[in-house]
């Protein structure tokens, strides 16, 4: 540890001798600095226009092959309804990010060029212009304004759930690092819980004492009807973890202390989606990289990758702690036959505490 305070020390005041000499260095004149003046010539003038014009076309290109190899990275179609609407809010929102950011990135890096440092040449100052300030003022305001408010229904039509629609309420609860679901049962009222309550097999706090509680079911995998409305109502046990399921366009924080809640209606099975033609191709290219490291790891003496298959998952958004990665959950997207055939297997909480 000694050596490498020294070294970092001698580092320093290496890093800190340069600067000195950089800032004797400005303060004297042209004239005493002659040929090697840190003034910008027209030489230097050139190279670095010429540099700022290379740089567009290098970040031009730079984005077509990232879009070109990588854009088989992004998620598969929405799995819930309301899932669409998500893509294409977003889709708006990344054409006219594009859109603008190439116009200004070329106007930057063209005038950059054709207006660079010429001793021959003498800058025009304008104090202000109306016209332009109005024109670059107002169409901001006019595009952004169209977003928030298309955002603001999209929004809206999401979030709210009517009482005509009869969801289906399932709690996530979320505590460091898993997720357990809690079906509400028959009556499809959760019973009332509380983090104080959590003893021996009562994971969930749950009051047993609440007649709403006794047909509840509590579960570490998540089974979800095809086609039905379904309104998470979402706690946590400890930090702040974020209930996030890609596929279906959903996220919800879990905040210690209260409840927040989230609404969906899946709208293509397990079974279909791993039939789809985008997601078979991400899986067979996940399983061409497992093999590849499974050689690797067979030639170290150590067990081969089990192959990949398709799921919905439920994930943690939030950083909130060590073992992060690890915290998601299975989600099983099925029709309401073979939901209620896998329902009715399940123990409730007066069956599975009575035990």
């Amino acid at each position: 540890m000694t050596a490498f305070l020294i070294v970092l020390v001698i580092i320093l005041f290496g890093i800190t001798v340069l600067q000195m000499a950089k800032i004797f260095g400005m303060s004297k004149t042209p004239e005493q600095l002659g040929e090697s003046s840190e003034i910008a010539s027209d030489k230097d003038n050139n190279i670095n226009g010429w540099l700022m014009l290379m740089f567009v076309f290098v970040t031009y290109a730079i984005l077509i092959v990232s879009f070109w190899k990588w854009g088989e990275v992004l998620l598969p179609k929405a799995a819930s309804e309301h899932g669409q609407g998500i893509d294409d809010l977003w889709l708006i929102s990344m054409v006219l990010i594009f859109f603008v950011g190439f116009i200004t990135l070329w106007l930057l890096s063209y005038f950059a060029f054709k207006y660079r440092g010429n001793k021959n040449n003498r800058a025009l100052y304008f104090a202000d212009n109306d016209k332009l300030e109005f024109i670059w003022t107002v169409i901001p305001v006019i595009v952004l304004a169209g977003l928030i408010i298309y955002g603001l229904f999209t929004w809206t039509d999401i979030m709210n759930v009517s009482e005509d629609e009869d969801p289906m309420i399932v709690e996530l609860y979320a505590y460091q690092f898993d997720w357990r679901a809690r079906y509400s049962g028959e009556d499809n009222t959760l019973g009332e819980a509380n983090v104080r309550l959590i003893e021996g097999a009562n994971q969930l706090g749950v009051d047993t004492s609440d007649p709403n509680a006794q047909d509840d079911i509590v579960v570490n995998e998540l089974h979800l009807p095809l086609g039905r409305k379904i309104l998470f109502k979402m706690r946590s046990q400890d930090v702040l973890h974020s209930a996030y399921m890609p596929h279906f366009r959903a996220q919800m924080n879990c905040v210690p202390g209260m409840i927040t809640q989230f609404a969906f209606t899946p709208s293509v099975t397990t079974e279909q989606m791993r039939l789809d033609e985008e997601v078979m191709g991400k899986v067979s290219r996940i399983n061409s990289i497992r093999r590849k490291n499974s050689i690797e790891l067979m030639a170290k003496g150590e067990e081969a990758l089990e192959p990949y298959e398709f799921d919905y998952l439920l994930l943690c958004n939030k950083i909130c702690g060590t073992n992060h990665y690890n915290m998601q959950m299975k989600i099983i997207v099925e029709t309401q036959e073979q939901y209620d055939a896998w329902i009715a297997q399940q123990a409730t909480i007066a069956t599975s505490l009575n035990k």
